[in-house]
């Protein structure tokens, strides 16, 4: 491998510009013959395969034969469930405050403590104690079966290299399919229930458990596993006495975020019923537009993974520099041995401690609440309807339809006549040509494109053409292993009818990472340069990656009603975090002798960011954008609920249908096209950072 630059190979880049070229006249030849033949413009219905009926088909066989030994199953897994709903209902409030503030401050100190004391006290006074419980249950099971699945895979894949390129690409589809998809075939084979919901959280959280194991035994010293040898270890006393003990830390980090993840994807078991928990709280009052209690069970829901995270991280890292010394493991042990002594006192004698009696009724009325929301949103109406309209007649209804049908004299107040398109043409002429002579040719012609696609609408725009600027894409960044790979996904895509969804989905998601990304980059360069604005956004970051998604709809809701809009700000809500984080990170990360060197050499401040410390920081600039873009695919399927016409909603719709077929090939597709982002986007940063140097094939 190449010493790493961050000096970009022009002269990889100026002998793809013939490939562009011939893609661009290509996309111009389509464009020209679409009102000749029409099937350029839309993917006849004949060429589809019904490969969501076949699916359906052999799904009905399966299940019918596999149907009562995994109803059997979910009888078993019933129970224990019913047990730590039982267990923590019996459980005394006090008691439970006590038990969790005394492992708050084993994990986190005196701070988070009182964070956790706050927050159990939070639900008491919103009465939402008994959902919190039944929502802490159904974590408590499911964070242990993928934990101990987890470490399973992650053992195979460090002890036999050959099986972990096939654990990675089951664990990139387990992390990207949603979970909407797979609860169809899940639902069909262990029947209706919670159940359901715990198995799809465990299948959610297992790769995270999965990656952090492969990580932590990877990075355990040779000398260390050595000196274990040499020592007279057995291989499975090496393993389990010198490799995990060192990966302990690792696995700890994987234990948080596996918690995380199933208590964010947790909610779904609300979806289908049969448990009355919070995340059932939060959809009932979102149904009745009670906007005020939607806001409560939700903040009660960010409250706890909040809580979570920061319990599981502070016994993963062990720094805390609050922490009580004489809080030993026995002393911690001891308290709750006495907690538990005294909830069953408290039980034996009668004692009114539960939520139900104290408070009798809530501290925070949701009515009242209500109707204050009502009054804020009502009070912004029209500076919301305008921004709202203007975005959406003058930005996303173009993308979308193009602006041969978005602009008329009702919506833009005049008619697209041919001097106006010609204005337009002579004006992305000028710009591209001042973009060429600045930055060289390869901006010049991506705004060419993005000119294209604005006029004539991303779903009008013929497919053939779209297919060819995907690939060139992913070629001309990653290789033609990746190349090849983007056409087979678009080929299936087209294949199983989904064309339509996917531009839908392509065009919103397209649209939430370019704001996210130049928004949260900004924001992420500002915090890197002041430790004062890094400190107020930390608490935001963190609350903002905690809430499970469904929050994010909410207060987008509440302002903007259903829509597309409605979309894309969750979506932008729910993936604004990475760019900010990984790039603040990446700038502060710089050496400092690069920096001074830069100052030596008469740089000014903006020279400095723009030539020194953006292009060693961008491994990380680059890690955010991929996590931007996971996080606006993941974020698909929950959109769906506010009126989008992408793929979310046809994994939606068939949870509604019991489609296996259809949940399945949706769900694969996002799964496809959120790993040909990421294969894309890593190609190109290897080739051109790491690398700098020819591809294969070129």
């Amino acid at each position: 491998m190449k010493e790493f630059s961050p000096v970009l190979s022009l002269r990889h880049w100026d002998a793809g510009l013939p490939v562009w070229v011939a893609a661009g006249l290509f996309a111009a030849a389509c464009l020209a013959l679409r009102g000749t033949l029409p099937w350029l413009a839309v993917y006849p219905v004949n060429w589809v395969a019904p490969i969501a009926q076949w699916v359906d088909a052999w799904s009905a066989v399966i299940t019918n034969a596999v149907q009562p030994a995994f109803r059997a199953i979910s009888a078993l897994l019933q129970w224990p469930m019913v047990v730590f709903q039982v267990a923590l209902q019996w459980l005394p409030w006090p008691a439970t405050i006590v038990i969790v503030g005394a492992v708050s401050l084993r994990a986190g100190g005196y701070r988070l403590a009182i964070f956790s004391t706050a927050t159990f006290g939070y639900l008491l006074a919103t009465n939402y104690w008994p959902q919190s419980m039944n929502t802490l249950a159904l974590v408590l099971l499911a964070v242990p079966f993928s934990v101990i699945v987890g470490f399973a895979v992650g053992i195979l894949g460090h002890r036999v290299k050959g099986a972990q390129a096939a654990i990675n690409v089951a664990l990139d589809v387990m992390q990207t399919m949603p979970a909407f998809a797979y609860l169809i075939p899940l639902l069909l084979l262990f029947g209706f229930g919670p159940v359901v919901g715990l198995i799809a959280s465990v299948v959610y959280a297992i790769p995270f458990m999965v990656r952090n194991t492969i990580l932590g035994l990877e990075r355990v010293p040779t000398e260390i596993s050595e000196a274990g040898l040499m020592s007279g270890c057995t291989q499975r006393q090496r393993f389990w006495l010198v490799e995990v003990p060192t990966a302990a830390p690792q696995l700890l980090v994987g234990v948080n975020q596996t918690t995380m993840a199933a208590f964010s994807i947790m909610i779904i078991a609300s979806i289908i019923g049969g448990f009355a928990d919070i995340g059932w709280e939060v959809l009932s009052s979102m149904r009745s537009a009670a906007f005020g209690q939607s806001l409560l069970s939700g903040l009660a829901i960010a409250l706890l993974a909040m809580l979570m995270d920061r319990i599981t991280l502070g016994l993963a890292t062990r720094t805390a520099v609050s922490r009580p010394t004489w809080l030993t493991a026995r002393c911690l042990s001891t308290v709750i041995a006495i907690a538990l002594m005294g909830a069953l006192l408290a039980h034996i004698i009668g004692a009114s401690v539960t939520p139900s009696v104290w408070p009798p009724r809530g501290l925070f009325d949701p009515q009242v609440l209500n109707r204050w929301v009502l009054q804020l949103v009502g009070r912004f109406d029209g500076p919301i309807e305008a921004f709202k309209n203007g975005l959406l007649y003058y930005f996303i209804l173009p993308l979308r339809v193009g602006m041969v049908g978005a602009v008329t004299p009702m919506s833009w107040g005049f008619a697209l006549t041919p001097t106006i398109v010609a204005i337009y043409a002579v004006s992305v002429a000028v710009v591209a040509a001042v973009l060429e002579l600045r930055f060289g040719w390869r901006p010049a012609f991506a705004l060419m494109v993005a000119a294209l696609y604005f006029f004539f609408g991303f779903s009008t725009f013929p497919w053939p053409a779209t297919v060819a600027f995907i690939v060139t894409l992913a070629w001309r960044c990653a290789g033609r292993s990746v190349g090849l790979f983007a056409l087979a996904v678009c080929i299936f895509i087209l294949s199983t009818g989904l064309w339509e969804p996917f531009i839908r989905s392509a065009y919103l998601c397209g649209l939430a990472v370019l704001f996210c990304f130049a928004i949260g980059g900004m924001v992420g360069v500002w915090a890197a340069h002041s430790d004062t604005v890094s400190r107020v956004l930390r608490p935001v970051q963190d609350a903002l990656q905690t809430m499970p998604q469904f929050v994010f709809l909410i207060p987008v809701l509440m302002f903007f009603k259903v829509g597309e809009l409605t979309a894309l700000v969750a979506i932008m809500l729910y993936a604004i975090v990475p760019p900010i984080r990984y790039t603040e990170h990446g700038i502060r990360g710089v050496r400092a002798d690069c920096v001074e060197a830069g100052r030596q050499c008469g740089c000014t401040p903006t020279q400095l960011l723009f030539q020194v410390k953006l292009p060693l920081a961008m491994p990380n600039v680059m890690l955010g954008l991929n996590q931007t873009i996971m996080a606006a695919l993941s974020m698909l399927v929950v959109a769906a609920l506010v009126g989008t016409k992408d793929l979310g909603q046809q994994v939606y719709i068939a949870l509604g249908n019991a489609s296996a077929g259809l949940g399945l090939t949706s769900g694969l597709a996002i799964a496809l096209v959120a790993m040909v982002a990421d294969r894309t986007i890593r190609g190109w940063y290897d080739r051109n950072y790491v690398y700098a140097g020819p591809a294969d094939g070129h």
